[in-house]
């Protein structure tokens, strides 16, 4: 299991929502789903490492700032004598390596940025990092194309690359090398996570206003609006999921924190956003039984 398992990020969760409620910008929609692929690459990556059964701790989906430079890390794996560092990517179909220019294209001819360049920044910055706090570990940096659908035709054998078709037998190598932690280790890893940033500087979002967003509970599952309420639940028309009315209605109090955090939770706010809850009362009722009320009357709010 991860000593730092890994979570949706809260640019991500923003906007799934808002390209749900709304007609996102071409270049927003496009770096929504960019977001959304390379997160999925990532658990797909983190379903290998979970099966490691060598002592190591695993940490996912760290953010960094060293010498007033942000970085980030898919993962990193702490091992007896080294620190094993990944760029992990889920690119998809036929691509080709320029070692002319140095620059991966995917075919016909569109270029996309060699991750070799991001790998050394993030490694070199690591190195800072634990030169800064007092570790002298040597860095193994590896990018890793996790999609198995990945081809990239005339691949330089010199570069720190790992292919769909060579994953597995890595992780078993990485498995089988001799490793023994210590609380060393242990202080390491503690400190990196408390040296994590949870709030991205770099997050990028579309304005939006509460009034031109699609009101209404969404499936959990499928993102559909075709919700129906059956007695104690909420029932997808599309794909006939089910989900209690009580957790549909803290969902949708989240997702309008996260969406419009000044606002304050109220009774006639998520009567409005939901829309398909026929009673207030019903609505009131969750929110006592979850949140802590404050005010009277038509100023009560909850938090």
């Amino acid at each position: 299991m991860a000593y730092k398992p890994r979570s949706e990020s809260k640019e991500l969760i923003i906007l799934r929502s808002l390209n749900t409620r709304m007609t996102l910008p071409e270049k927003d929609r496009q770096h929504y789903f960019s977001l959304k692929k390379g997160y999925e690459g990532e658990l797909m990556y983190d379903v290998l490492t979970e099966k490691l059964q060598c002592e190591c701790y695993i940490l996912n989906d760290l953010l960094f700032k060293v010498n007033n430079t942000t970085f980030q890390i898919d993962s990193l794996i702490i091992v007896a004598k080294t620190i094993c560092l990944y760029e992990v990517k889920n690119y998809e179909g036929d691509y080709f390596y320029d070692a002319s220019t140095d620059t991966l294209y995917k075919k016909p001819k569109k270029e996309y940025t060699n991750p070799l360049h991001q790998l050394n920044r993030s490694e070199s910055l690591l190195r800072q990092l634990l030169q800064n706090i007092g570790y002298y570990f040597p860095i193994e940096a590896q990018v890793v194309f996790i999609n198995p659908e990945f081809t990239l035709y005339q691949a330089p054998l010199d570069k720190p690359f790992i292919f769909p078709t060579q994953v597995n037998n890595y992780m078993k190598k990485l498995d089988t090398t001799p490793s023994i932690l210590n609380g060393k280790h242990k202080m390491l890893a503690d400190k990196l996570i408390s040296l994590h940033i949870e709030e991205n500087p770099y997050t990028t979002l579309p304005p939006y206003e509460y009034e031109q967003l699609r009101k209404g509970i969404t499936c959990v599952l499928c993102n559909s609006f075709s919700i129906s309420v059956h007695g104690k639940k909420c029932v997808c028309g599309d794909c006939g999921h089910e989900e209690l009315v009580g957790a549909a209605v803290l969902r949708s109090v989240r997702e309008i924190k996260l969406l419009f955090p000044d606002r304050k939770i109220t009774t006639n706010l998520l009567f409005d956003w939901c829309r398909v809850i026929g009673f207030k009362r019903t609505i009131r009722r969750i929110l006592e039984k979850n949140y802590k009320k404050d005010g009277v009357h038509q100023w009560t709010y909850y938090e």
